[in-house]
C-alpha cells in the first residue's frame, strides 16, 4: 500500500513563498524531485504577482523544451494566489531529479508557493 507524505517544496526556506528571480530560461528552481523513478511527487503551486500590471509567468515542469514541458499563464496584478499548477505528478529518472522551475516577465514581482505529496 502507498503512503503520502507533504513535503515542503525543495526551493522553498521554511515553507515561504519562492520569489520568481528569472526572467528567462533556466528558471528560479521551485522544487526537484528525489532520483528514485518509484517515488511520485503530486506538486501543487500557487503564484500572486505584487506588481501593478498583469505579468506573463512560464513553469518549467520537469524540463526547458518548448512546448513540451512549459506551462504558461497570466498572473493577474495584485489579484490574490491564483493555482498554477493543479497536483500534477513528476518523478526522478532513477539516476537524477526532475526539476519544476519559473520564470516571469519581470523579475521579483510574482512569488510561488505550494506543497508536495510524496507518494512512496
Amino acid at each position: 500500500m502507498a503512503s503520502v507524505s507533504k513535503q515542503l517544496l525543495s526551493g522553498s526556506t521554511r515553507g515561504q513563498p519562492i520569489k520568481v528571480v528569472a526572467t528567462a530560461t533556466a528558471g528560479t528552481t521551485i522544487h526537484a524531485t528525489g532520483i528514485s523513478a518509484t517515488i511520485m511527487d503530486e506538486i501543487w503551486l500557487w503564484a500572486v504577482n505584487s506588481d501593478t500590471t498583469d505579468r506573463k509567468l512560464t513553469i518549467e515542469f520537469g524540463g526547458v523544451a518548448a512546448p513540451d514541458n512549459l506551462i504558461e499563464v497570466t498572473i493577474s496584478a495584485e489579484g490574490g494566489l491564483q493555482l498554477v499548477v493543479p497536483g500534477l505528478v513528476l518523478v526522478g529518472t532513477g539516476a537524477a531529479a526532475s526539476t519544476v522551475g519559473a520564470f516571469a516577465a519581470t523579475a521579483n514581482v510574482v512569488l510561488i508557493c505550494g506543497y508536495v505529496n510524496r507518494i512512496t
